[in-house]
């Protein structure tokens, strides 16, 4: 799976984080895909010739569905020939496609197929008929725009202006930091951000650090662990062990020589 740049319309800017893509003609493939905690819901469209299942609960997922929060490891796994898209989501969009308690959404999916205040079959019809994964993109942004407009939910500036803060600080960041630069108290921070993201800041604060250090882990030159904490913001080795084995279900030097 690997991003890929594609043209987003400027009404869906606020709401689309990144595209990502993935296919194989390979009819014996078996393919397995890790999903760790990111912070960010999405979109997937999949075809796939036998079927992609979520793993370890089993559950065959639908063509087209959106995903709400990862909180707790899993992966999907297709045999045979496939291919996908993820429209990848920021942290609040989920509640204006679908006007729904996005803690709903945690470790699981909605069928989109299930919708009935849109005509979804024939966007069924105009994905399963595209010829490349661009259209399907394209496909996908006219379905997002038809949502949003059908919810209509009323921005939360602030809850954007939070979710920005962590994501510029990798996660290291208190809470009372974020109220102080808000105007806001604790109690409406968190209300609100559970009631647009799913989770708690804190929550989203620490997934979005681990994945800082899943980053540091796999794509610099640290040379011991305690580096990688550190530099990650963990108060210290064990704690950041804990919090990556939590998200994960591996140990870094396990994930390290074995996953990455």
């Amino acid at each position: 799976m690997y991003k890929v740049d594609y043209i987003v319309p400027e009404k869906l800017e606020p709401f689309v984080n990144c595209i990502m893509i993935d296919e194989s003609d390979d009819s014996n493939a078996e393919t397995s895909i890790p999903i760790y905690a990111d912070g960010y819901p999405g979109i997937m469209f999949q075809q796939s010739e036998k079927g992609m299942y979520q793993l370890p609960k089993g559950k065959k997922l639908s063509e087209l569905f959106l995903f709400g929060q990862t909180i707790t490891p899993f992966t999907l796994e297709m045999k045979g020939k496939f291919n996908f898209v993820v429209v990848q989501l920021y942290p609040f969009a989920s509640k204006y496609l679908l006007d729904i308690d996005p803690k709903i959404l945690n470790d699981d999916c909605f069928d989109l197929f299930q919708l009935n205040h849109i005509d979804i079959n024939s966007y069924k019809a105009a994905l399963v008929k595209a010829n490349s994964l661009g259209e399907k993109v394209k496909m996908i942004y006219k379905m997002m725009g038809e949502l949003i407009e059908e919810n209509s939910i009323s921005e939360d500036d602030n809850i954007q202006k939070a979710i920005e803060l962590i994501l510029k600080n990798k996660g290291v960041v208190r809470i009372k930091e974020l109220t102080d630069k808000l105007y806001i108290t604790e109690r409406t921070l968190e209300r609100n951000f559970v009631s647009q993201v799913g989770l708690s800041p804190k929550q989203f604060s620490k997934i979005i650090q681990f994945q800082s250090s899943l980053h540091n882990l796999t794509q610099t030159n640290f040379d011991k662990l305690t580096d990688i904490s550190h530099d990650s913001g963990f108060a210290d080795q064990s704690h950041f062990i804990r919090t990556f084995k939590k998200y994960t279900g591996q140990t870094p030097s396990y994930y390290l020589n074995n996953m990455a």
